[in-house]
């Protein structure tokens, strides 16, 4: 079992769109409409919006490989990229996305110990994330790496408003 884990460029957007269309599509599709996912998809996913987020200096995504094949991703965001104000002291995990056949082999939290790296690096003191508040399995993952529920604010779905629970962890 190996598994490595490479920064994405502009060059990767169309592997990045495939990977996050599948990712999200097996994660949220079975609990939102096929009209609310399709808007989602189309506006968060498109070409020129993920090669507009990767030439952003202040996010980053990086591809996690399974024995060569990739698995999943994740995005971070510092500065005035994050999705909500949080200070220039917090890097935001904005998304980790990982294949359902990739689950339960530690890929999410090596992913986020990536992100905790970064933060690490940069003297931020907190890491964030949103996460969906009907997203149980999530929710219980990052309570297990020792996040704490600290807000929420809204994500739209299409048309529909829904809850991300905002999750923080102190890191000193």
């Amino acid at each position: 079992m190996t598994i490595n884990i490479k920064k994405c460029t502009r060059e990767d957007s169309r592997k990045l769109q495939e990977i996050s269309y599948e990712t999200f599509n097996e994660t949220f599709k079975h609990q939102n409409s096929p009209e609310n996912m399709n808007a989602y998809l189309e506006k968060a996913f498109n070409l020129k919006q993920l090669e507009k987020e990767l030439s952003n200096i202040s996010s980053q995504f990086f591809f996690v490989y399974f024995n060569n094949e990739v698995a999943g991703y994740l995005k971070i965001n510092t500065n005035d990229a994050q999705s909500e104000e949080m200070g220039d002291e917090s890097l935001e995990i904005e998304r980790i996305y990982i294949k359902n056949k990739f689950q339960k082999l530690g890929i999410g939290k090596c992913l986020q110990n990536k992100a905790m790296e970064i933060a690490m690096e940069h003297y931020k003191k907190k890491i964030w994330l949103g996460v969906w508040e009907k997203n149980e399995n999530a929710i219980a993952f990052y309570k297990k790496l020792g996040f704490v529920q600290t807000g929420a604010h809204s994500f739209y779905m299409g048309d529909e408003e829904q809850i991300d629970f905002i999750m923080t962890k102190t890191l000193i």
